[in-house]
């Protein structure tokens, strides 16, 4: 059986809603999911003054346990279009997988949030596909066969590149059913990928 890692930051929950609905997707594949999360790097006392989400369940990851899965689906916020500095710091720890060839084609695929409706989740996407790219994986996006990620009505994250949510400024906005429909979707979709390329 494939396994597939769902490996994430989260700030203040919301992406790691959509890890806990990629993963559902994931099952859903019929592959073994992990659910697992990069290190907080900022101080506690600063990360609590600022209301940080520091009470999440998934364990924290080790950089050479990455080695053991057959897909890996990142997810992490936008900061200032590209990802937060959480995950660039853990991916920033791969060389040693690297040069191993560790990751060579193996399923890699992203998902986010941003603040606001064009606040960057495209550009985090696809600039993290760069590094996917170097480590060796087969990029996998969300197709328009998840033809939900068309609609017109009100504002919902997910693009053809990956699934993603809208935080809002405050934070206050909590995933809608769709951002939730298509993180499961791409969960999914990679899943089946991933037992594809294991076979």
């Amino acid at each position: 059986m494939a396994r597939v890692l769902v490996l994430y930051y989260s700030t203040y929950g919301h992406i790691e809603t959509m890890a806990q609905a990629v993963a559902e997707g994931a099952r859903e594949g019929g592959v073994e999911v992990t659910v697992k999360r990069v290190p907080e790097t900022v101080p506690e006392d600063i990360a609590r003054q600022n209301h940080f989400k520091l009470d999440q369940a998934a364990p924290i990851a080790t950089v050479d346990e990455l080695a053991d899965y057959d897909a890996i689906i990142f997810g992490a916020p936008t900061r200032f279009g590209v990802a937060a500095s959480q995950m660039r710091a853990f991916i920033d720890q791969l060389g040693k997988l690297w040069q191993q060839g560790a990751f060579v084609g193996k399923a890699g695929s992203v998902f986010t949030s941003s603040a606001t409706q064009h606040g960057g989740q495209e550009t985090t996407i696809t600039s993290f596909h760069t590094t996917l790219l170097h480590l060796g994986f087969v990029v996998v996006g969300l197709p328009y066969a998840f033809s939900e990620q068309m609609s017109l009505d009100g504002i919902i994250g997910t693009s053809p590149y990956g699934a993603s949510t809208i935080a809002g400024g405050d934070g206050s906005r909590q995933p809608v059913e769709i951002d939730l429909a298509g993180a499961r979707y791409q969960g999914r979709h990679v899943a089946q990928i991933a037992a594809k390329l294991a076979a």
